[in-house]
């Protein structure tokens, strides 16, 4: 399964499906922004990354143009990634705080981190077309996480992202979809879905989402998967 995982990354880092996404990460890639003009930006498609024998898959949007792109690990080396891995640090799915790029210290327990979609999109706005160039790589990720009972869905994007691709993975019957929350729960025969408010600045700042908030998210998603607290 470690090499299956290995395999798929492989593959994810080449893809080159999207041309409109090809594009402007390897534009931002090659104009840097000024706080990391010294730096070699990533600039190609970002696999998820944590523990092959995870219960719980959070699922956000999209890498960041100068964090996920840049650090080549998605959520990280920005301020959503920040305040996220924090939390998940306190709730015990991360052995540091914090995280600054591919290849550091960071080590998750029980817990799998990806993105409906892997390349960073201009204005952070994929295009349906875009997202569903990029769920087969997500499906075949979730397929190989066999442990995994629980995804965490960051926003709404990624709340519709999980509902088509559990559908693929369970043969979901049409039924009416559970509206999206922070809180919301979907309930299945292998992977609940979860939602929560994504850790985006605007959401941070404004007190839309809190730590508390967040916290209390991560320990019920904890529950849902059946992972022991910390």
């Amino acid at each position: 399964m470690r090499d299956s995982l290995r395999r798929l990354e492989d593959e994810v880092t080449t893809c080159r499906r999207c041309p409109r996404l090809v594009r402007w990460r390897e534009q931002v890639a090659s104009e840097r922004r000024a706080a990391f003009r010294d730096e070699t930006y990533w600039g190609k498609p970002v696999p998820g990354f944590g523990d092959p024998d995870a219960r719980l898959v959070l699922l956000g949007l999209a890498p960041a143009a100068h964090g996920g792109n840049r650090t080549g690990r998605v959520f990280t080396g920005d301020r959503s990634g920040d305040f996220l891995f924090e939390a998940m640090w306190r709730c015990g799915l991360a052995n540091v705080p914090a995280s600054i790029r591919r290849g550091d210290e960071l080590r998750l327990r029980g817990a799998w981190v990806t993105a409906a979609v892997r390349c960073a999109p201009p204005a952070n706005k994929p295009t349906a077309q875009e997202r569903d160039n990029c769920l087969p790589f997500t499906e075949r990720e979730l397929a190989l996480l066999g442990s995994a009972r629980a995804i965490l869905c960051l926003g709404a994007f990624a709340w519709n992202a999980a509902w088509m691709l559990r559908s693929r993975i369970e043969g979901d019957p049409p039924r009416p979809r559970t509206a999206f929350g922070h809180g919301a729960v979907a309930p299945a025969e292998r992977l609940t879905l979860l939602g929560c408010y994504h850790p985006s600045q605007q959401n941070t700042f404004t007190g839309r989402l809190t730590k508390q908030m967040l916290d209390d998210v991560l320990q019920l998603g904890m529950e849902l998967a059946g992972l022991p607290a910390s």
